[in-house]
């Protein structure tokens, strides 16, 4: 054979052979943590699916709203799932602000887990005129509205999955709104996400003994709470993870009111310590800046 030839084939089989594995590779997804555009703490994800499905965890306050609508203008300006954990204005206003006037945002479907009247009457007046004016806009909306009222929901797009862990808590009365928060797993080939929003510490300890403490194992945890006041530390011993995404703005993250660092009584340094404790290095602070992850 000649040698040239030989040489050639064995080049051109070489590059099938890296051109296979690296095609073999499944495509993966992408998430976004958007930056807060006022001084208010917030909670505003958007992940991008292996298959070009766009999807949004709660979205910020009512001040995030115009930043918000020019990131998902940028990426197609269609929304397949838009997840809401709980109707405080700093994960719902910036969702309310949109269903006001869509514009040519196409949401398609939007996940909750609705609250009983009685109960936002009861235990969260300040927040009683937003959240019913949020429900009525979900009312209005003419895409799906899915109310989640027991967890397991399984939700496959492409290679990407989401799972709802937890949902509304209405027997638990205590930090009231923060413990209704719904938690979402989201996983691929690569990489898995757990979202815990504001969840305090009665329903961690719900979602701990409940059934799906095994899928709470995740790489990268949304810090509850913003960073403070939310989950136990005995939660973030307990489960596996190996980076931290913080919702926090630098006020919340260096514990200051007004009078300097660790002058308050938030808890974030704590956590902050805690993480060190157990050994978590990588970490995705908010006050930063845009960050992504893919």
């Amino acid at each position: 054979m000649n040698v040239r030839y030989l040489l050639f084939s064995l080049a051109l089989l070489g590059f099938f052979v890296c051109t296979t594995v690296i095609g073999a590779e499944k495509p993966v997804f992408t998430l976004w943590q958007l930056p807060a555009q006022s001084h208010s703490q917030m909670n505003s994800y958007v992940l991008l699916t292996d298959n070009g499905k766009v999807c949004v965890m709660d979205g910020g306050t009512a001040e995030d709203a115009s930043y918000l609508r020019g990131f998902l203008a940028a990426i197609g300006n269609e929304v397949e799932a838009w997840f809401i954990t709980h109707p405080h204005s700093d994960h719902i206003g910036a969702l309310n602000e949109i269903l006001k006037a869509p514009s040519d945002l196409k949401i398609h479907a939007i996940y909750h887990s609705e609250l009983s009247p009685s109960f936002v009457g009861r235990y969260e007046k300040e927040s009683e005129a937003l959240t019913k004016q949020f429900y009525e806009n979900l009312r209005k909306f003419d895409g799906k509205v899915v109310n989640m009222t027991e967890p397991g929901l399984l939700i496959q797009m492409g290679n990407t999955f989401f799972k709802i862990l937890g949902v509304k808590n209405e027997e638990i009365t205590t930090n009231p709104y923060n413990n209704q928060s719904v938690v979402i797993k989201v996983w691929d080939t690569k990489k898995s996400v757990l979202f815990l929003a504001d969840l305090g510490i009665e329903s961690g300890d719900k979602l701990w003994n409940g059934p799906y403490r095994a899928d709470l194992t995740c790489d990268y945890l949304q810090m509850a709470h913003h960073g403070q006041n939310g989950v136990s530390k005995d939660f973030y011993r307990n489960i596996r993870f190996r980076a931290c995404l913080w919702p926090t703005p630098r006020w919340l993250h260096d514990n200051d009111a007004g009078k300097g660092y660790n002058t308050h009584n938030w808890e974030t340094i704590e956590i902050r310590n805690l993480m060190d404790e157990i050994g978590i290095k990588e970490h995705y602070w908010q006050f930063e800046g845009l960050h992504k992850i893919h």
